[in-house]
């Protein structure tokens, strides 16, 4: 078992930028698979960034090339950089983590009913 915190979110302009963050502790946070998921009013849940023990990454063709996901296994922290923002990115972002032999790439992960570690979520919202 792992415990996760995020924090980070907030309200921005579209186009703007934030950082969440997700500090784990209580587990081995270096084997575990991470990923960032979000819900918005309405959806059902899905996962936006995947990474795996060494640090690959996948992401949801929706924030392809705008949001970035890092680890640091020192701090047992994981990161996602959202770049140009867009009011569609609006939601509750949550982080889970698990323990899988090979980690699921994200289209693979869906709405993460796989995981079992999840944090209390954040919300972000971008206004137009």
């Amino acid at each position: 078992q792992v415990r996760l915190v995020e924090s980070g979110g907030g309200s921005v302009q579209a186009g703007g930028s934030l950082r969440l963050s997700c500090v784990a502790s209580g587990d081995t946070y270096n084997a575990y698979c991470m990923a960032w998921f979000r819900q918005a009013p309405g959806k059902e849940r899905e996962a936006v960034a995947v990474i795996d023990y060494d640090g690959a990454a996948t992401y949801s063709d929706s924030v392809k090339g705008r949001f970035t996901i890092s680890r640091d296994n020192v701090k047992t922290t994981l990161y996602l950089q959202m770049d140009n923002l867009e009011p569609e990115d609006t939601a509750v972002y949550y982080c889970a983590a698990d323990l899988f032999l090979i980690c699921p790439s994200v289209e693979r992960t869906g709405a993460g009913r796989d995981y079992n570690n999840w944090g209390q979520g954040t919300q972000v919202t971008v206004s137009s």
